[in-house]
């Protein structure tokens, strides 16, 4: 009994070990993700795409709902009725031989039942078909409205991405250069020690240091807040650990500027001019069903029953009894609403052409834009990448004659912030082009 009860509790014990083993591993899990995993991640994993997809679903449903109306419908029925007091019923009494009088008289049985069915079966109408139309077309709708969310998700999570490697990339440069201010400053503070430099030049190194770092702390907080708009984009929770693994390097070297300048812009395939072209098309099939309204609607019925009387439920007398029919509706008049309705809705319909027009002319001219914008960041960044290798040579050189006491501590100074303000240039020039070529790349749908 003692070896069953410890072979027990060692099973115990080996379980608890197991999954807080898993559990840390679970924690320890790193999201590894290039620039494309990461979109392809976030378009299976966001919040927002996922209750996109279940507005494509609940419109398929609408579809077939509307459908099922005009398919044959079935509707059984059955009643039981116990008559506890027959009414009673005063007749002259004139039936029987006696003029004058009333006699009460009760009519029907105890038990009265009954059962049966009806078929219905619509033949035609006019609104039902503009219908189905209406809601194929609304499901389509939500699918391009999917498709754009996608869209949007995949350029929020590239945007995103470039901005933590642009953080990252500015936070290196502040990190290297606050190694090599530190070595300044404690060659000054020896130098002062020496006699060579004052007080002074000993005071402003440390202040260039302090700043320097609340400079490293506040890029470091960006950057975690960037991490946690990517994991709020990928729909993942606020405590996983991510890992890029495409580095700027790759975007510029896969960047394809002059290729993407050459490529053609379909404006039928960009998704938010067909967006405008299902509008229009609702709108039209909106003034089709107004106009439809007008016609006559028919259909068709048959029904069966059968009906049971009697003052015992073990002998009730049964008599079947059925009906087939159709139905006709003409509206006639209406105090001049159907044409109010049908009015409105060929406003409603120019009104959806005319924003489709100005659709067409603002992407039109927003690829102009786009690839003019292009050329400027690239001739921004080609600049700004120039200036940082003067702004560094300077500052190398300025920092060799301070060290050997031809150049004050306020030149250095001058000559770092200098060097600190082109690479500040250079990365946003950086983050510019990667912006600028992103939104040109969404354009021509390459995204």
């Amino acid at each position: 009994m003692h070896r069953i009860m410890r072979i027990r509790w060692l099973n115990i014990i080996m379980l608890t070990v197991l999954s807080h083993t898993v559990t840390a591993q679970e924690a320890d899990t790193v999201l590894t993700l290039s620039l494309q995993e990461a979109q392809e991640y976030a378009v299976e994993h966001n919040k927002m795409i996922k209750a996109s997809r279940y507005d494509v679903q609940a419109a398929e449903m609408s579809k077939w709902e509307l459908i099922s109306n005009g398919l044959p419908r079935v509707d059984g029925s059955g009643s039981l009725n116990d008559n506890l007091k027959l009414m009673t019923t005063l007749l002259p009494g004139e039936i029987i031989g006696q003029p004058g009088e009333k006699i009460p008289v009760q009519f029907g049985t105890k038990y009265n039942s009954s059962y049966g069915f009806q078929a219905t079966q619509m033949i035609f109408n006019a609104p039902y078909f503009v219908g189905i139309q209406t809601v194929k077309l609304a499901e389509k709708m939500s699918r391009q409205s999917l498709e754009k969310s996608e869209i949007d998700i995949r350029e929020q999570v590239i945007n995103t991405y470039y901005l933590i490697l642009i953080s990252q990339e500015s936070l290196d440069i502040l990190n290297g250069t606050s190694e090599n201010l530190r070595e300044v400053y404690q060659s000054t503070k020896s130098m002062k020690e020496a006699g060579m430099v004052e007080e002074t030049d000993v005071d402003q190194m440390l202040s260039n240091v302090r700043g320097l770092e609340t400079n490293i702390r506040s890029m470091e907080r960006n950057l975690e807040f960037s991490y946690n708009m990517l994991r709020f984009q990928l729909g993942v929770d606020m405590t996983a650990e991510i890992e890029l693994t495409t580095g700027l390097q790759d975007l510029l070297t896969e960047a394809g500027i002059e290729s993407l300048m050459e490529s053609d812009f379909n404006l039928s395939q960009h998704i938010d001019f067909r967006l405008t072209e299902s509008q229009v098309q609702m709108q039209e099939l909106t003034l089709k069903n107004e106009k439809a309204s007008i016609l006559p609607s028919f259909s068709a019925f048959y029904s069966w029953n059968k009906n049971g009387m009697g003052d015992k439920l073990n002998d009730l007398r049964w008599f079947p009894y059925s009906m087939l029919g159709f139905q006709v509706s003409v509206p006639i008049f209406a105090s001049g609403q159907r044409y109010s309705r049908i009015k409105k809705a060929q406003i409603d319909l120019e009104k959806a052409r005319t924003n489709k027009s100005l659709v067409s002319d603002q992407l039109k001219l927003q690829e102009k834009q786009l690839r003019f914008n292009l050329i400027n960041a690239r001739d921004q960044y080609d600049t700004q990448k120039e200036n940082v290798e003067v702004a560094c040579r300077v500052y190398q050189s300025v920092e060799n004659k301070y060290r050997q006491g031809v150049a004050s501590s306020l030149d250095l100074t001058q000559a770092h912030n200098n060097y600190l303000q082109a690479e500040n240039n250079y990365v946003s020039a950086l983050m510019d082009l990667l912006q600028t070529k992103l939104a040109l790349d969404k354009l021509l749908n390459n995204i």
